[in-house]
């Protein structure tokens, strides 16, 4: 009788714990969109609410740089899965972000931009200079960035180019890095025409790879187009019944298992599992890839086949590397579409989607 008196209060005491935590949180689900605005006014994009339609232009306050900030012009950002999962009126994101709204109204990691004025610690920029990277709410006409989240922007690359690089192209290089690529390997690259497919067949060719690209019918001359040496139409043929077998896949998609993923793997080959499966991936999805990216490398450390799931990192070594290859010309940006700052909801709309040919951009000037 104790036993069951102890398990009933401890039922108890956690359902009032998660009680009192949904309490707590949707009483928080508050953010900034009803703040009066004091000082000088820019315009940004905003989501005060949840759902993709709620991305709008708006008045705001221009930021400041704290010591050890940059304040940049911005004259291009653009758009990556991550703005549109924040945005979604989904229950994760209310789960994550809070219940009745998002806490966080900005929206945009990748810029380009000029240097508008710097914090008194920083000594790598000064005003006037060219710079690319990441930062919070780069889609305004003005943002703030870390010292150490920017680079100089190579002088012959446009700043719409410069913008699609940061995060797409450091998750491509990176995801390629954890599969341990090697000159003369196979590598497939599943889910090949978005803005980390695009960079992940090119930079895998940089880097001395025999390139499969996976895309779909109306894909296939672009992907050919950026150097991938043989290309799978998944409308007409599905590589995991292939007799082909690869070093790396680079799995931007999700949409095989794991025994079909093995199949066309080498003895010592190396599934990259990339972020949570695709655009359009809903809540539960994204925890089923979840799941599956936590089970994967598990269940592989009793094979010589490898799974791998990686969170992309900020590295100065990388933006510098990445604007190196833009600029020698061995990496291309794929724009499918620039949009002016006034137009970026319109961006949202087609982000959401699904289905791009490369990168959306949105131009400040």
């Amino acid at each position: 009788m104790k036993i069951k008196r102890i398990l009933k209060w401890s039922a108890g005491a956690i359902l009032l714990a998660l009680l009192l935590f949904l309490f707590i949180a949707y009483w928080r689900s508050t953010n900034d969109c009803n703040i009066p605005l004091q000082g000088e006014i820019m315009k940004a994009i905003k989501v005060c609410e949840y759902g993709i339609g709620a991305a709008h232009i708006a008045d705001t306050i221009k930021p400041v740089p704290n010591d050890d900030r940059v304040l940049i012009k911005v004259h291009a950002a653009s758009l990556n899965s991550l703005d549109i999962f924040m945005t979604r009126d989904t229950w994760i994101t209310r789960a994550v972000l809070g219940l009745r709204k998002p806490r966080y109204t900005w929206r945009g990691r990748d810029l380009a931009g000029v240097v508008e004025a710097v914090g008194k610690n920083v000594t790598q920029f000064k005003p006037g200079d060219e710079v690319f990277g990441i930062c919070n709410g780069s889609l305004a006409d003005y943002a703030v960035a870390r010292e150490r989240a920017l680079v100089i922007k190579p002088p012959n690359v446009s700043f719409e180019d410069a913008a699609t690089l940061a995060l797409a192209g450091q998750t491509a290089l990176q995801g390629l890095r954890h599969g341990k690529i090697q000159a003369g390997q196979k590598v497939l690259v599943n889910g090949a025409t978005g803005g980390v497919g695009t960079f992940g067949v090119q930079l895998a060719k940089a880097l001395g790879a025999e390139v499969t690209a996976v895309c779909s019918t109306g894909n296939v001359d672009l992907v050919r187009s950026i150097g991938a040496d043989r290309v799978i139409d998944y409308a007409k043929d599905d590589f995991t019944k292939s007799g082909e077998r690869y070093d790396i896949i680079f799995d931007n998609v999700g949409n095989h298992s794991m025994s079909e993923r093995r199949r066309v793997l080498t003895p010592n080959g190396i599934c990259v599992l990339v972020g949570f499966g695709g655009t359009s991936t809903t809540g539960s999805a994204a925890i089923g890839r979840i799941l599956t990216t936590t089970i994967a490398p598990l269940l592989s450390s009793f094979t010589r086949q490898k799974f791998v799931q990686y969170v992309t990192k900020l590295s100065n070594e990388d933006l510098v590397f990445l604007g190196d290859l833009l600029q020698s010309g061995k990496l291309r940006s794929v724009i499918e579409k620039t949009y002016k700052l006034a137009d970026a909801p319109e961006a949202f709309r087609r982000f959401d989607q699904g289905h791009m040919r490369g990168k959306l951009v949105i131009k400040m000037d």
